[in-house]
């Protein structure tokens, strides 16, 4: 198959027409091997307008959603990101190239697995991307305080936990959906000691694990 054939048309057909205008991120798009960061079998269906799916329910997200998501965040040179759900690593990977020092947290070790396998060789600053195993929903907050946290999935809530992980200024930049609401990319800001959130535009994917309540006991 003809990947960067099919990069530039996911680029072309796909990101210009829907909102995509950072000139990095369809540079970065344009260059990632996308493909690397999926099962073998779902090469063909990378670069297609939908979700991936990676297995256990986990999904590498649509493109145009990747990349609009990554354009709400605003990543600069240098900044210090904590990427939840970090999935087979193409998110953190595509914000190294915009500049980021990343820290990826993903819980699934086969996950982890396959985006040690792409990330090997992939053209970005040596020491840019560190793979933590654990609970996405807890951050990491040995390597706090973080600039952006950007969760890489559908979340009812953004845990208070995380924006304890905030620096003054920070954002996070995620997709919400609350019960019987529909989903939204949400941006939000710790300043002041406070922290709000704004809905940015509609939107939608899969749910990731780690944020969803527990069941709790019956009696």
């Amino acid at each position: 198959m003809d990947f960067a054939g099919a990069r530039k048309w996911m680029v072309d057909g796909q990101l210009r027409p829907n909102k995509v205008t950072d000139p990095r991120i369809l540079s970065a798009m344009s260059d990632l091997p996308r493909h690397r960061f999926v099962p073998p079998a779902q090469a063909p269906r990378a670069h297609a307008d939908e979700d991936v799916p990676l297995g256990g329910g986990r999904v590498m997200i649509q493109p145009m959603m990747q990349a609009r998501l990554m354009q709400l965040a605003q990543i600069r040179a240098e900044e210090q990101v904590l990427l939840l759900g970090a999935g087979s690593g193409y998110g953190a990977a595509l914000a190294a190239r915009l500049g980021a020092r990343v820290t990826a947290v993903e819980s699934a070790p086969a996950l982890l697995a396959l985006a040690r396998d792409a990330l090997a060789g992939l053209s970005v600053a040596p020491g840019s991307i560190r793979l933590i195993e654990g609970n996405a929903a807890r951050g990491h907050a040995e390597g706090a305080p973080y600039d952006l946290i950007l969760i890489e999935g559908q979340v009812p809530e953004i845990p208070p936990l995380l924006v304890e992980q905030l620096a003054e200024g920070g954002r996070v930049v995620a997709v919400q959906r609350r019960p019987g609401e529909a989903g939204a990319a949400v941006l939000g800001r710790r300043l002041g000691g406070s922290f709000s959130l704004t809905e940015a535009f509609d939107c939608g994917t899969a749910p990731l694990p780690d944020f969803q309540p527990q069941p709790g006991f019956v009696f």
